[in-house]
């Protein structure tokens, strides 16, 4: 099984709120997905990002691929770079 950590779009027409996600690939956009790892409101001045650190490094750990605007998310974060961190100190 494919894991993705993506967004999950929320809110109304127009108003865009999403929560970042663990899901398998295969599922759709807005399906079924196996855990809730943060939320992203671009709408805010500046944009809110919430993200649970922790969770987000174990699912990285184990083989999970963030789409791109969570990778992004999660470098103006600095979770990427403690992942990478951590992947060359394991060499």
């Amino acid at each position: 099984m494919a894991v993705r950590i993506r967004l999950k779009r929320m809110g109304a027409h127009k108003s865009p709120f999403y929560r970042v996600v663990v899901s398998d690939s295969r599922s759709p956009r807005d399906g079924k997905f196996i855990e809730e790892i943060g939320t992203y409101n671009p709408l805010t001045e500046p944009a809110q990002v919430r993200l649970d650190e922790e969770k987000a490094l174990a699912w990285l750990r184990r083989g999970a691929q963030a789409s791109d605007t969570v990778r992004y998310l999660f470098k103006k974060a600095g979770i990427m770079t403690k992942f990478h961190h951590e992947k060359l100190q394991a060499k």
